[in-house]
């Protein structure tokens, strides 16, 4: 818990706004209740009032301090100021009836509070799917200027150890520019957390050992990495031991200055990120927070539908940290 204890340190005193598209469920109440009374954050919770209200009072939980917004009950002129901005960012894409639609969507409506400025970051995803949260969020925030594709990272912490897998939540294949680029923003959000990114772009080849087209495009994935950032420490392609077990690394891969000593990994599929975060959580004991959507011009975090009262807590955290 020390990593949290200084991030909340972080925070404490900046009065970041965090917006909770799913404040109905009683995790996300339950969480922004506790950061609204640490001190840490300025909770704004959407849905429907006598919902959130009733959940509140079963659990004993004050909202006095909260701000609970109900999207039905948005004043007129409010509404009208971020339909025009929605209509406007949607130019030739979306018709005035379509956008009316979308506002709807406490999705769309939270994150258009993001980008009119009125909240710094969004967390959702506990009950709405990771397309319901990235969709707004690539068509109102966007991605940063440089970033063609975001993508998604978990923090794995154990006791004082703490690594970054990515793409764990986004893209389902990536070829070698996109591998590229979630290597480069990986490296930003390790040093988020402390950690000085040692980067290893995995593979199930270490130097030439075996050969195909997966191998290969790590590799390139390698070679753009040092074109995007000639500075960060980062290798390629790499098994998990050579990136992981100092004697392995210096045994399958002797030149290299990553191998053996990597926090940050980079694996070369959704499917292999996915199964890997999940095995180090389950079998190896790492708490996982995340995912950690990497690329988007705003803070937006997308919760797990797993998650807890905690991780939603956690989650929302690291976003007023980013903000």
């Amino acid at each position: 818990m020390e990593l949290f204890e200084e991030i909340a340190a972080k925070v404490k005193g900046q009065n970041k706004t965090i917006v909770f598209p799913e404040g109905e469920d009683k995790r996300v109440l339950g969480a922004a209740v506790r950061l609204q009374q640490d001190g840490l954050v300025k909770p704004i919770l959407l849905g429907k009032r006598s919902e959130i209200e009733a959940t509140a009072k079963e659990n004993g939980w004050d909202l006095s301090a909260l701000t609970v917004l109900d999207p039905a009950e948005c004043p007129a002129e409010d509404k009208q100021a971020m339909f025009d901005a929605l209509l406007e960012r949607r130019k030739g894409k979306n018709t005035p009836e379509q956008v009316e639609k979308m506002l709807q969507d406490v999705s769309y409506f939270g994150t258009m509070l993001v980008y009119l400025g009125k909240a710094d970051g969004m967390v959702s995803g506990a009950v709405h799917s990771t397309g319901s949260t990235v969709r707004p969020a690539l068509q109102i925030v966007k991605t940063k200027p440089g970033s063609h594709r975001i993508s998604g990272a978990f923090l794995m912490i154990k006791g004082d150890q703490r690594y970054i897998f990515a793409d764990c939540a986004i893209n389902i294949e990536l070829d070698a520019p996109t591998m590229a680029e979630v290597a480069v923003q990986s490296a930003e959000t390790a040093k988020l957390f402390g950690i000085d990114p040692k980067v290893a772009l995995l593979s199930f080849s270490t130097k030439g050992s075996a050969k195909g087209e997966m191998v290969t495009k790590v590799a390139e994935a390698t070679e753009k990495v040092h074109e995007l950032a000639p500075d960060l420490a980062a290798d390629g392609e790499l098994q998990f031991d050579a990136a992981f077990v100092p004697e392995v690394g210096e045994l399958k891969a002797p030149d290299s200055k990553i191998a053996g000593h990597a926090n940050v990994f980079i694996f070369p599929s959704l499917e292999a990120g996915n199964i890997g975060y999940k095995i180090a959580q389950r079998f190896g004991g790492f708490t996982a927070v995340g995912p950690i959507l990497q690329g988007l011009n705003a803070p937006i975090a997308d919760l797990s539908r797993g998650c807890n009262e905690d991780d939603v807590y956690k989650v929302a955290l690291i976003t007023a940290a980013r903000a």
